[in-house]
């Protein structure tokens, strides 16, 4: 069984680090905006694949406490170790990435970091006391814990893919901030997504009550730019109305 889930877990980490590498193109006649979102991709594979792995782990765990197997404790011992140290060299690289698929792929190299972890100190346990039933326990608690930063993470990559407003972004403070750049005298059909979790966009029609010159609409695109900038929000379309002009889109605003 631990064979069957290296294997699974060697098939999504390289599709996830497909998808990652994939991710960095730039856009194309088939993708406008780029390949970014396909890390959204890899993560969606990566969760899927650790909750039906941490299911399955506790489906067996938990039979195996009625009935616990006899192991080898040393052998345990050492293949813990070199878990430890390979997986948490592992972990420690992705630390400083912040996409969703990299988040996702963090998470998966620490299961299996805390796995062994639990493999040692069940390992240790039995080679003194004997009680086989700590390594179906730990097992259950491990997945446990991983289940529950999984489904976290799942909602928050389900949220970019459905092209939610980002989690860190005040709409209403987005609004507020357009508002106050003269000469906008009012916005309408804000719309706001990330592509992949860390570039967001935005898309707005602002109104202004002043002549409208191709002068006047650079600065505003130039003060919108830079007001939404310093938000968090690096791509901006936008729209200038004339207060006296009917907007193309006033059934959907």
């Amino acid at each position: 069984s631990d064979a069957l889930h290296d294997l699974g877990d060697s098939i999504s980490l390289g599709m996830a680090w497909y998808f990652q590498k994939l991710s960095h193109r730039k856009k194309d006649r088939v993708y406008s905006y780029g390949y970014r979102r396909f890390s959204l991709l890899g993560a969606l594979i990566n969760s899927v694949v650790l909750i039906i792995g941490s299911v399955f782990v506790i489906k067996e765990a938990i039979s195996r406490l009625a009935d616990p197997e006899a192991t080898n404790a040393p052998g345990m011992m050492l293949l813990a170790i070199l878990g430890i140290i390979f997986n948490g060299a592992a972990v420690l690289r992705l630390k400083r990435d912040d996409s969703h698929n990299e988040k996702v792929v963090s998470w998966h190299l620490l299961e299996d970091v805390l796995g062994w972890a639990a493999v040692l100190i069940g390992s240790i346990i039995i080679y003194f006391t004997g009680w086989y039933q700590i390594d179906p326990l730990l097992s259950i608690l491990v997945s446990g814990f991983i289940l529950i930063n999984i489904y976290k993470n799942l909602q928050s990559t389900l949220k970019v893919v459905l092209q939610a407003v980002p989690e860190d972004i005040d709409l209403a403070k987005v609004k507020e901030v357009l508002e106050a750049i003269a000469p906008i005298s009012s916005i309408h059909d804000l719309h706001l997504w990330s592509l992949d979790g860390t570039r967001n966009v935005l898309t707005v029609h602002a109104v202004v009550d002043t002549e409208i010159t191709s002068e006047s609409i650079a600065a505003i695109n130039a003060r919108v730019h830079q007001a939404m900038h310093g938000i968090g929000i690096d791509h901006c379309t936008v729209e200038i109305e004339h207060i006296n002009m009917p907007c193309a889109l006033v059934v959907e605003c």
